[in-house]
């Protein structure tokens, strides 16, 4: 008779720890709010863009690769690499809080990034992590990132898989859509998610850019739609 082998793998502890903390800092229960904004899919849902499985994986398809996600992953590596070198943030917070297309974008990510910083307390002690004035939050993020360790590259997969599950959720309620095609959704977005982090990891703000021009302007629309659930 045979006995069967297996193989086990370990975790090291620190990488146990930086694993929890990013499971805890991109995880729903963050008290961040992200649940209170849609990145302007209310009224892409609205206008009939996104109605389906399909059309949802596309719309976050472009966003991660050429919108607002990317733009979001490329600052969050330059403010974890300008921290990991003992560099201020401040420039790269400014530069991201004025990359905001809209006024509700603006409020969107500057909001979630003081927010971030006032729970990131909890781990640091410290009341800021990002420097004076508004923060954007992949700025929060990538700070935050660096002081404890965290690899920037689990970080971007993380903060971007955080991304499109917020909106996936949002478009669950909305549309409606199924819990079961939500799920679907996010499996679809694995590959682009992780190709994205990839990309971002090695990225430069010469990388910086979007071409998500109807996002954008349905970003705007949402701010004066009449009935709407979401703040942005």
């Amino acid at each position: 008779m045979v006995t069967p082998t297996h193989t086990i793998t370990t975790t090291s502890m620190t990488d146990a720890v930086t694993l929890a903390r990013l499971m805890t800092w991109l995880s729903p229960a963050f008290p961040i709010g992200a649940f209170a904004y849609s990145h302007g899919l209310e009224r892409a849902i609205h206008d009939g863009l996104i109605r389906d499985r399909s059309s949802l994986i596309e719309w976050l398809e472009t966003l991660l690769e050429h919108g607002s996600a990317w733009n979001d992953a490329v600052l969050l590596a330059e403010a974890w690499r300008g921290t990991a070198a003992g560099e201020g943030t401040d420039d790269v917070a400014e530069l991201a809080a004025a990359m905001s297309g809209s006024r509700e974008r603006h409020m969107e990510t500057t909001l979630q990034g003081g927010a971030f910083i006032d729970a990131m307390a909890a781990w640091s002690g410290e009341p800021s992590a990002g420097g004076e004035g508004v923060t954007a939050y992949p700025v929060a993020v990538g700070v935050a990132a660096a002081r404890h360790g965290v690899a920037l590259e689990d970080t971007l997969i993380a903060y971007l898989h955080a991304f499109a599950s917020n909106l996936v959720q949002a478009c669950v309620r909305l549309v409606p859509l199924g819990q079961r095609d939500g799920v679907a959704t996010l499996a679809a977005l694995e590959p682009i998610i992780l190709r994205t982090a990839q990309r971002a990891a090695v990225s430069t703000l010469d990388d910086l850019g979007s071409c998500t021009i109807l996002a954008d302007i349905l970003s705007m629309n949402h701010e004066t739609q009449y009935s709407r659930v979401f703040r942005s």
